[in-house]
């Protein structure tokens, strides 16, 4: 009986364990998948705020600088420069240098150059090429984005630097350090004024597009003939090189005739005047007393030579 009742009992206490373990178990698995969810959303959510402030970071606008040359043939050059002009003004823009030029046979050429807006530059190009019949044209775009991003960062460092500098001015004691720091002031602010002027230029050809436009008149010889020498043209030019050249040699000659005359008259002065007035010196005369050395002759009569002596 004894022995009924201590197996019953053993029966009853592996069980219990057993359903002790079940428990801590699934007590395990429920607070690991209770967890899971809670970790998934933060994941998820960083992810995103990331990619949102991908997006949101600022894209810098790119900064170009836009030049072009057109030559248009036109029929009436005038006329077809001051449409250019009007053109150039409707659109924000200027007229920065024009130059005019009338060929042998009478027809005008007409370069100018126009700043015009980068916003309009094509809109601008496209109503000057529409002037007259289109003879060639060449366009560039330079990209100094980078360049216009690092003088704003040097500007930047470069005024706080001077900040720093008037700070420790103001704070200075000694004479001998507020000298040295004006000294350093001075050299900051102008490499910050380099800077500034640097920045402007970048601005100006960043904002303003450069279009250089030519017009030449119907039946005009081109330009480049006129850089072409012929004959005639050299034989010119060899003339007036050599009449330059005898302008040139009489230029020295009469720069150096005062000189050459004032010499001449001083050579005549010495030679004429000064020089006979210096007394002249006597010829030397033979020491008293001295007689002639005889040469030694042999006994036949004939002088001895040195080497027979």
């Amino acid at each position: 009986m004894r022995t009924q009742v201590r197996v019953l009992a053993g029966v009853l206490l592996t069980a219990s364990l057993a359903l002790a373990g079940c428990s801590e178990s699934g007590g395990d698995a429920k607070s690991s998948y209770a967890d899971a969810p809670t970790a998934a959303p933060g994941a998820g959510g960083g992810a995103a705020e990331k990619g949102r402030s991908a997006r949101r970071s600022p894209r810098l606008a790119p900064s170009v600088i836009r030049t072009a040359s057109l030559e248009v043939e036109v029929r009436d050059v005038p006329g077809a420069l001051a449409k250019a002009r009007r053109v150039t003004e409707d659109a924000g823009g200027y007229v920065g240098e024009e130059s005019t030029e009338r060929d042998d046979d009478g027809s005008e050429r007409t370069r100018v150059v126009l700043r015009v807006p980068s916003e309009r530059y094509e809109e601008v190009l496209g109503s000057l090429q529409g002037t007259g019949k289109l003879l060639r044209r060449t366009a560039r775009a330079q990209d100094v984005t980078d360049q216009v991003v690092d003088v704003d960062s040097r500007i930047k460092s470069q005024r706080a630097s001077v900040a720093r500098v008037r700070e420790l001015m103001d704070r200075a004691d000694k004479l001998t350090d507020v000298v040295a720091l004006e000294g350093e002031l001075s050299s900051r602010e102008a490499d910050l004024e380099a800077l500034l002027a640097q920045q402007a230029s970048l601005k100006d050809r960043t904002g303003l597009a450069t279009i250089t436009l030519s017009l030449a008149a119907r039946g005009a010889q081109p330009s480049a003939g006129h850089d072409t020498p012929g004959f005639l043209d050299a034989l010119s030019g060899g003339w007036h090189a050599f009449l330059t050249m005898l302008r040139w040699i009489a230029l020295v000659v009469g720069a150096v005739l005062p000189f050459a005359a004032l010499l001449a008259l001083l050579v005549f002065l010495w030679r004429r005047v000064v020089r006979p007035r210096f007394p002249r010196r006597p010829a030397p005369a033979s020491v008293p007393g001295s007689l002639p050395q005889t040469r030694p002759v042999s006994e036949d009569g004939a002088p001895v030579s040195g080497e027979q002596k």
